[in-house]
């Protein structure tokens, strides 16, 4: 398997930790990008673009290799990048995080829920995880039904008293929220005008037809469950987590079901739709380059880009929610919107924040290194937080800040 694309000085352990995943770990097709101080210094891909394809191999369509451009479905990392919406909207003087979400969203207030405020959307603490009639695909992709669903939905548990991740209901909340507040235009939409744009990201909430017709998603799937070789460890989830997966009436089984039975995410019309809890479409480099642009100034089309100012970024990653999930499980940490760093879900230090797909993708920004990461995937595992492919490149850029001078305890 041959890894293509470029590392600067000193970060050849990265290159080797994604050639290792493929070796190692069963990677079918990846791509990962690391910026540093707003300058990209790992950008590499391999394997092929479809996950059932032969890797290079000529022949009819799914045999394609991976190239540069080639983006995923990216699962829950669409949350982080769904997030930076509502937190700009406030930079701007837009949105109170602190208002109920009825005061812009009246039909929200029924069942319980005038206390739900816009901060509780973003750190998993409204109590709405789960519907209790979950929608159909067709329903899903529907702009219109998920919020009215949540709108006649009551909570689980009083919303601000504790936390537990909404899987997929958090994109529904965020979406309609965000077209109550800037009349009509919804989280996709805003990404792609106010941050894709001037980015000049490969990156999308909703792939525009243009892009779904030049192929530039691959097709994702599982792979499947294999020991890793090279006397790597064995990861098995705790008898809870298994329980909770494998207990109907659970918390966490109901929140992944709000959608039954999930759509199809090879499907043009899935990624066509606007789903800010799941389905974002994205290159390694168009979400590494997003998290770069939160923390600090990137090269825009016309101009030198920041999309968060100081106050926002210490914002999105102060500690809102901690300690046991009600819905995940195990402990887990959240700013406004992004996961912070946590022995569920490892980034690089205390201080970073981000979020991971359901299955494999990550990204995720750390501002005292100055780093900002994107890996994607197109073979998903069963990991929710942590897949051990991400966390070996994570452990391959610390060492490659320890190679390049970085003074890697602070981090």
């Amino acid at each position: 398997m041959n890894v293509h694309g470029t590392v600067a000085e000193g970060f050849e352990p990265v290159r080797d930790a994604f050639a290792g995943n493929f070796a190692a770990l069963g990677d079918r097709g990846a791509a990962v990008a690391v910026y540093r101080d707003g300058r990209k210094v790992v950008d590499l891909w391999g394997g092929a673009r479809d996950v059932d394809a032969t890797d290079g191999a000529a022949g009819p369509p799914g045999t394609e290799p991976w190239r540069r451009g080639t983006a995923q479905v990216v699962r829950s990392a669409t949350k982080g990048v769904a997030a930076a919406v509502p937190l700009l909207l406030h930079q701007r003087g837009e949105l109170d995080l602190d208002a109920p979400v009825g005061e812009y969203w009246p039909e929200f207030k029924a069942h319980g829920k005038e206390r739900v405020l816009v901060r509780h959307v973003l750190n998993h603490r409204a109590g709405l995880p789960v519907l209790d009639r979950p929608l159909s695909p067709e329903d899903a992709l529907d702009p219109l039904r998920g919020p009215r669903a949540l709108a006649a939905q009551a909570p689980v548990w009083e919303p601000g008293t504790d936390h537990g991740y909404h899987a997929l209901t958090y994109g529904w909340m965020l979406d309609e929220l965000v077209r109550r507040v800037t009349g009509g235009r919804g989280a996709g939409e805003w990404i792609a005008d106010e941050i894709a744009r001037p980015l000049d990201l490969d990156l999308w909430v909703g792939l525009p037809a243009a892009e779904e017709a030049a192929g530039r998603a691959g097709r994702v799937g599982r792979l499947p469950e294999a020991e890793p070789t090279g006397g790597g460890p064995r990861l098995r989830p705790k008898r809870a987590v298994t329980e909770a997966y494998g207990d109907p009436a659970s918390l966490t089984r109901r929140a992944f079901a709000a959608i039954t039975p999930f759509p199809d995410q090879n499907d043009p019309a899935y990624r066509a739709a606007a789903l800010p809890a799941t389905n974002g479409v994205a290159t390694a480099d168009g979400l590494a380059r997003f998290y770069a642009a939160l923390i600090g100034d990137v090269d825009g089309v016309t101009r030198r880009v920041r999309l968060f100012d100081p106050a926002t970024m210490e914002r999105a990653r102060a500690e809102e929610s901690a300690g046991p999930d009600r819905v995940l499980v195990v402990g887990t940490r959240f700013g406004l919107g992004y996961m912070l760093h946590g022995s569920a879900s490892p980034f690089l230090s205390p201080g970073s924040f981000g979020h991971p797909g359901r299955g494999g993708a990550l990204g995720f920004a750390d501002p005292e290194a100055g780093v900002a990461f994107g890996y994607v995937t197109n073979g998903f595992r069963k990991t929710v937080t942590a897949d051990p492919r991400a966390q070996a490149l994570v452990r391959a850029v610390r060492e490659s800040l320890r190679r390049t001078g970085s003074d890697v305890d602070r981090v």
